[in-house]
């Protein structure tokens, strides 16, 4: 049996699960404030998909991964520890980006004016899942 795919496997699927729950924690605040404000809903929108960067990150990860496993370069278990290290960061990093995002559309929803403010702690929970791929791609 060929193990060989199951770490850009894990990578892949951790990064999209985590984009999925942030977006859907993201998404439903998002519904909850646009029945309360009649503009402005296109933000909120916006701000409730920010979490699935993440999804590229792994998506981006496993393309790498199994071009260099596949080239010898990677050996499949290491590629199993990157992977669900590397994933785990990534997809923590994508859920709580979600409830980030969920707690800034409710403030944008209370008064429109913090919108540009609140994607301060957006982009430094997205930092995460970045500065982990970066490293990960620095060790592949």
């Amino acid at each position: 049996m060929d193990y060989s795919m199951i770490g850009p496997g894990i990578a892949l699927g951790m990064g999209c699960v985590g984009s999925s729950i942030g977006c859907g924690i993201a998404g439903m605040a998002s519904h909850g404030v646009m029945t309360r404000i009649e503009e402005g809903h296109g933000k909120l929108i916006a701000m409730s998909a920010i979490p699935a960067s993440q999804s590229i990150y792994g998506f981006l990860l496993m393309m790498f991964m199994s071009q260099n496993i596949k080239a010898g370069t990677l050996l499949p278990l290491d590629a199993i520890g990157i992977a669900l290290f590397v994933g785990l960061a990534i997809m923590f990093s994508s859920i709580f980006q979600g409830k980030c995002a969920a707690t800034a559309i409710q403030a944008t929803g209370k008064n429109p004016a913090l919108y540009g403010m609140c994607w301060a702690a957006l982009g430094i929970v997205e930092s995460f899942a970045l500065f982990a791929f970066v490293f990960a791609m620095l060790i592949i």
